[in-house]
């Protein structure tokens, strides 16, 4: 379980492919702090902790998650947003984040608004009825707020400390970026869906 608060931000080191998926290699602050099988989120991705050092850890991705997830794009220097699994006796913020991307998004526009940056990402169609006006959700593991909707986009207004703090300021337009919507939402949604087929 995480909260989408980014705690470190860190560099890829290497990737290396295997039989099946790859390995990454990134480098962090918080990598002394690791323990061999953590969960840690890499962009709002769970994944498992390999090997911790001093400054760098590793982590395998296998190929259905390099296919569903921005993770499959991942190069030697890529910047990426670390979360390390929320503590049971933690201070909870931000929202539940599962570290189980619903899919992918791409960013349409990025423009600053004074000491404030506004994203536009393209939502898929299937995720369309789990994101609502104001409702919270994860962009590369990152809990934000949908302050504007559409049937095919989302805005997200990112404040200072955030941009200055996370991956967001290395984006460019057409990059891709995972999304992960409310988990209360979801269970919602399909709760009703199921209601639905019984009547």
């Amino acid at each position: 379980m995480f909260t989408g608060l980014i705690e470190a931000v860190g560099e890829v080191a290497e990737v290396r492919a295997l039989e099946s998926g790859f390995r990454i290699r990134v480098r962090t602050e918080v990598a002394a702090e690791l323990r061999e099988g953590e969960s840690v989120a890499v962009n709002g991705v769970c994944l498992t902790a390999i090997n911790p050092r001093r400054d760098e850890w590793e982590a395998e991705i296998g190929p259905e998650t390099a296919r569903v997830t921005s993770l499959g794009a991942l190069r030697s220097g890529s910047i990426v947003n670390i979360e390390r699994a929320l503590r049971a006796d933690g201070r909870f913020g931000g929202h539940l984040v599962l570290g189980h991307v619903d899919g992918t998004g791409t960013v349409e526009d990025i423009r600053p608004a004074d000491a404030f940056t506004w994203l536009t990402v393209a939502l898929p169609e299937a995720l369309a009825p789990y994101v609502i006006h104001r409702g919270s959700i994860a962009v590369d593991g990152i809990s934000l707020t949908v302050a504007a909707l559409t049937r095919s986009t989302f805005d997200v207004q990112i404040v200072p400390f955030t941009w200055a703090h996370t991956n967001l300021r290395a984006l460019r337009v057409g990059e891709a970026v995972n999304l992960e919507c409310d988990m209360v939402g979801k269970y919602v949604l399909r709760a009703v869906e199921m209601m639905g087929t019984k009547v």
